[in-house]
């Protein structure tokens, strides 16, 4: 695996032997971004079920002032600090080990927001998916105008609301789709 755009354009990032983790594959990575170009520098970004962080660590290549990974797997998260140290940008990411749910509730306590956050879970699971999206619309981790990006088997169709997240748009990239929403614009009055 190779970043494939920004400051870090072409670097190989350590992964982890098994089937416990899924990478982001360049073409959906790059379809993610293109459609975020915009939003991307400068942004706060959360990349949950994060694996060996592909894309958080695309993220801050192209830009991103902060990314905060959550991955439960510790070799997964142990491969994010080592890519995090061998592209020079331990500065702009923090790794939290542990449940997604429990990580997303701890980070609203904290009052820590992010205008972009990315989700991959397993596609086997859907109800983790489910749950993730109602917790970020329910913690308050998701800036205004922020954007979620739920990535899932093109064979499945997510709900087109979680909570106060609706729906807004959905691009196919082989067999991976990336289902884009924000927050309802009632949710904030």
């Amino acid at each position: 695996m190779r970043i494939i755009a920004g400051e870090a354009k072409g670097r190989r990032l350590k992964s982890v032997k098994g089937r416990g983790t899924r990478p982001t594959l360049a073409r959906a990575r790059a379809a993610l971004f293109d459609i975020l170009s915009g939003q991307v520098p400068g942004s706060r970004f959360l990349d949950l079920f994060a694996g060996v962080g592909t894309v958080g660590l695309e993220a801050l290549s192209r830009g991103a002032g902060q990314v905060v990974f959550v991955e439960s797997d510790t070799r997964a998260c142990d491969a994010i600090r080592i890519n995090l140290c061998s592209l020079g940008l331990q500065e702009q990411g923090r790794v939290i080990r542990g449940p997604v749910e429990q990580a997303l509730c701890a980070l609203g306590r904290r009052g820590e927001t992010f205008d972009l956050v990315f989700l991959d879970p397993p596609y086997a699971e859907a109800a983790a998916a489910e749950r993730a999206l109602e917790e970020i619309a329910r913690s308050g981790v998701l800036e205004k105008d922020g954007t979620v990006v739920l990535q899932h088997s093109a064979r499945a169709a997510p709900r087109e609301q979680a909570g106060a997240l609706r729906r807004v748009r959905s691009h196919r990239a082989g067999d991976t789709c990336l289902t884009f929403y924000k927050m309802d614009a009632k949710a904030w009055e």
